[in-house]
């Protein structure tokens, strides 16, 4: 089953940053009354939480529809052991501040478990959360979902399979995150704004160098000022060259250049 958390009409972006944003009233009211609505129908709801800017701003909302009490459900996050360690940590901080019961479910533990092939260090485990989502979720017995599909994304997320599958930006769009989490002033990874690190430039990426990122036979290794658009796999999520340093820059920058 899934939750249609749709809206009768459609709440399109403004066209330029001089416009309101009023537009973003209607859809946090809703997404709360639809973090409300599941959480007092489900028995065991959990939120999903990748650390990205959707999870953010979904984590701000489950507390203001939670608030003054704790949420009614755990937070899941899926490690996939190549995670961005600025990501880690933003996670390790957000929960904390919350106070919510985090449960970590690992990548590695699958391959460990011969759940899912080992892809080898270097390559991308982007393929193989799925599983190790849908292992956690009959391990715990939770019985709804709390994910981050917009509407602009909604059908290449809806991977998971569960009984409920709750999706309050179902009528939110990348744009309306940005400027949601502009208003709120809620915090983001420091990878999505520009900042000085090494990269490699392969198959036409910049990826972040690392422990599973080196420079190949050919390849030339720079210091660049860049920021992340994704806070996807660190073995294969790449950087854009970028110097927009607050969200104001990115959603200028993102949609409103000529």
């Amino acid at each position: 089953m899934i939750i249609d958390t749709t809206t009768t009409d459609r709440l399109d972006a403004p066209s330029g940053t001089s416009r309101s944003v009023d537009h973003l009233d209607p859809l946090e009211s809703h997404a709360i009354f639809a973090v409300r609505e599941v959480a007092a129908e489900a028995e065991r709801p959990v939120l999903l939480f990748s650390g990205g800017k959707d999870q953010a701003v979904l984590a701000h909302l489950a507390a203001k529809a939670s608030r003054p009490g704790g949420f009614p459900f755990p937070v899941l996050h899926v490690d996939t052991g190549h995670d961005f360690d600025e990501v880690l940590a933003f996670r390790e901080r957000r929960i904390a501040e919350l106070g919510e019961r985090l449960i970590v479910a690992n990548v590695q533990a699958s391959i460990e478990r011969d759940r899912v092939p080992d892809p080898g260090p270097a390559a991308s485990r982007n393929r193989l959360q799925t599983t190790t989502v849908l292992d956690a979720i009959a391990e715990h017995g939770f019985d709804a979902r709390f994910g981050g599909a917009r509407r602009d994304e909604d059908k290449a997320r809806a991977k998971e399979k569960e009984r409920v599958r709750a999706s309050p930006f179902s009528e939110w769009t990348e744009l309306c995150i940005w400027q949601y989490a502009a208003r709120e002033s809620i915090e983001l990874p420091s990878i999505y704004f520009a900042h000085r690190r090494p990269v490699v430039e392969r198959d036409g990426m910049l990826l972040a160098l690392s422990e599973r990122v080196r420079p190949g036979p050919g390849e030339e290794a720079a210091t660049e000022t860049v920021r992340f658009r994704t806070v996807g796999d660190a073995a294969c999520t790449g950087a854009v060259r970028s110097a927009a340093a607050s969200v104001e820059e990115i959603v200028a920058e993102e949609y409103f250049q000529p």
